[in-house]
């Protein structure tokens, strides 16, 4: 198998995760996914270990931690060991686990399983959402098929959790397999150590898992033939709003963001860009355009790629207004477990409505900025700092607006005097107490 490139001004956009999707937009059954890849290989642990690091895989789940010192920590602890996949995606702006999940299942499920001899697990979960039952049915087919021809000599044990937010916090996967409720903890030790059962845990996202059956196949040289400066392979990344071509674009790792979006034909006209997603920065594209997509790219100007959305603001949408609903959002996603959540985030989403409504009361930016500063680095789990972060970010890269809004005056891009949200999804709340 090779990388294949798409024709464009730059080597963005490659096929390796993505290879056929074009061809057929079904489900590849095991037949055809080995027809594709061949058979999956007999690799030795700690060769496959060693594999990985070498490739410099890092999570492709939001954190972006290294795949390879995540594999030889939990290697490395007594006892049998377990591992998560983790399919929750509860991103409301990302597509990019379920589009892999249903066009290549097992592409993921090879992971699982080489992920399991590699670190010794005699256990291997994999967890998707409750409200995605159209993918779970895909993945239990393709589940089925492999049982049927015992391609796992590990058993993969597939589940439907409940769809917060925050539930795909891998210490939420870990509760609600022990039996609790689906609400992220952050009291030690940590997964790696005591887990599921109170066993070490191997937690890795499904697209991190689906890049480690290809490097066990083609092997770590080949994984870096893709990626520029110290971002090695390809990653997955969801485009959306001003743009011509909303979907999941496998691109090259360490490509620029200017690049990402003109790949997916940006508007011309737009001038902000929502990185991360929501637990991201806002930005003027400007600002980004010539960075490179990767953590160490975006550190100067406080971004990161976290789940790997860019979402274009249209050009007639406010920002503020777009911020302010997903704070909304946001508030109501915690698991209420500490003050920050239950007080501090509904009371900024009120101020920063306000603002966006241009119908202050007070000084809602005077508060924000005391409130931001208050809840930081308090909550029971990052759930508040994210959400803080986002808030921040937009009322920087909105400055001009928030100003025109605070003197009850609408920025230049509402027309008609209102205030006009973008094409950011905000899905329903769940019902109170489904955590379980």
């Amino acid at each position: 198998m090779t990388a294949d490139t798409v024709r464009t001004p730059y080597r963005v956009q490659l096929s390796r995760l993505t290879a056929g999707w074009l061809d057929d937009d079904r489900a590849a059954t095991l037949h055809r996914h080995a027809a594709a890849y061949g058979p999956l290989p007999a690799v030795r642990p700690h060769t496959l270990i060693d594999q990985v690091a070498a490739a410099r895989l890092t999570g492709r789940g939001g954190a972006g931690f290294p795949t390879g010192v995540k594999m030889r920590t939990v290697a490395s602890k007594r006892g049998p060991a377990v591992v998560i996949a983790n399919g929750m995606e509860s991103e409301p702006a990302s597509e990019k686990d379920q589009a892999l999940l249903a066009r290549a299942p097992h592409l993921v499920l090879d992971g699982i399983t080489l992920a399991a001899e590699a670190v010794g697990a005699n256990e291997a979960h994999l967890c998707l959402p409750r409200s995605r039952a159209w993918l779970a049915d895909i993945v239990l087919t393709a589940a089925d098929e492999r049982r049927r021809a015992g391609a796992d000599p590990v058993p993969i044990n597939v589940h439907l959790m409940p769809h917060h937010y925050v539930s795909s916090e891998e210490t939420s996967l870990v509760q609600w397999l022990n039996g609790g409720e689906a609400k992220p903890a952050y009291t030690p030790p940590r997964p790696f150590e005591h887990g599921v059962g109170r066993r070490p845990t191997l937690i890795d996202n499904v697209e991190t898992l689906a890049h480690v059956t290809l490097i066990a196949r083609y092997g770590a040289e080949w994984f870096r033939e893709a990626g520029r400066g110290e971002a090695a392979g390809t990653l997955l990344t969801t485009v959306s709003g001003a743009v011509a071509g909303t979907g999941v674009y496998e691109v090259e790792a360490g490509a620029s963001v200017g690049e990402v979006l003109a790949l997916a034909g940006a508007d011309a006209a737009a001038q902000a860009v929502l990185v991360g997603g929501y637990f991201g920065t806002w930005h003027e594209i400007r600002e980004v355009a010539p960075l490179p997509f990767t953590a160490a790219g975006l550190r100067s100007v406080g971004g990161a790629p976290g789940a790997c959305v860019l979402y274009v603001l249209p050009p007639t949408a406010c920002g503020l207004a777009d911020a302010a609903r997903v704070l909304r959002y946001l508030a109501g996603e915690g698991a209420q477990q500490c003050g920050p959540c239950m007080f501090g985030l509904p009371a900024i989403a009120d101020d920063l409505s306000q603002l966006a409504s241009a119908r202050p009361e007070g000084d809602p930016l005077g508060r924000m900025q005391r409130r931001f500063g208050q809840i930081e680095g308090r909550g029971a789990c990052h759930h508040p700092d994210g959400a803080v972060r986002m808030a921040a970010s937009a009322l920087r890269a909105f400055a001009a607006d928030a100003h025109a809004h605070v003197q009850r005056r609408m920025c230049l891009a509402s027309p008609h005097g209102r205030p006009r949200a973008g094409l950011l999804p905000v899905p329903r709340p769940l019902a109170e107490g489904e955590w379980r």
